[in-house]
């Protein structure tokens, strides 16, 4: 049922979208520089788990409830935007290194896991997996637990590894000038991030 010729290109797919610069994936560097690796382990499981439940969600059944009301999409893509530039404000603010760390806090596993859902390039991977991949009628609840299997195992070395960059430049900003620097070009490429979502 699932050969080669269906798991290969999901594969593919699937590693391209989690691993290429997303909301998701900013953020985890930006927890690894400012939180270290160790306390990013929750969003980072967050963001595995968070997101196939998305994609049964959507390939289920919500998907089909947006088709039929188009303006609950919109509205959703715009309390995401919304909360996106609110995310990116905190991180371009976030502690400087001599800073008191203590008020600041890593997502945790439940943050991380309903952001999925206000997160516009997660919608458009979902939809767009759903769309290319979820293509035989007899077994397409099947197809849909598959893509969500494979974007799960897909994105547990996608989020270590963007956790892992974001630890080890760590070490090279010492000084608050340097932490402010990449907290705002983070912050700015969180921003940059919703382009696509709402290009015409």
């Amino acid at each position: 049922m699932f050969d080669a010729v269906f798991l290969a290109p999901l594969f593919l797919f699937a590693f391209t979208a989690s691993a290429t610069p997303g909301p998701n994936v900013l953020m985890l560097a930006a927890s690894g520089v400012n939180f270290g690796f160790r306390r990013t382990v929750p969003h980072m499981a967050g963001i595995v788990i968070g997101f196939p439940v998305m994609i049964v969600a959507v390939g289920l059944g919500l998907g089909e409830l947006f088709t039929r009301f188009p303006l609950l999409h919109q509205v959703l893509k715009g309390l995401g935007a919304a909360y996106l530039l609110w995310l990116a404000w905190k991180i371009a603010n976030a502690s400087s290194v001599s800073g008191d760390k203590q008020a600041a806090k890593p997502f945790g596993f439940f943050q991380a896991a309903g952001f999925q859902w206000v997160n516009p390039k997660a919608w458009i991977m979902a939809i767009s997996a759903i769309a290319a991949f979820a293509t035989l009628e007899a077994s397409f609840a099947g197809q849909v637990m598959m893509i969500a299997l494979v974007f799960g195992l897909v994105g547990i070395p996608s989020v270590i590894i963007w956790a892992a960059f974001g630890t080890g430049i760590r070490r090279y900003l010492k000084s608050d000038r340097h932490l402010r620097l990449f907290n705002r070009t983070m912050a700015l490429l969180l921003v940059a991030s919703l382009i696509p979502a709402f290009w015409p």
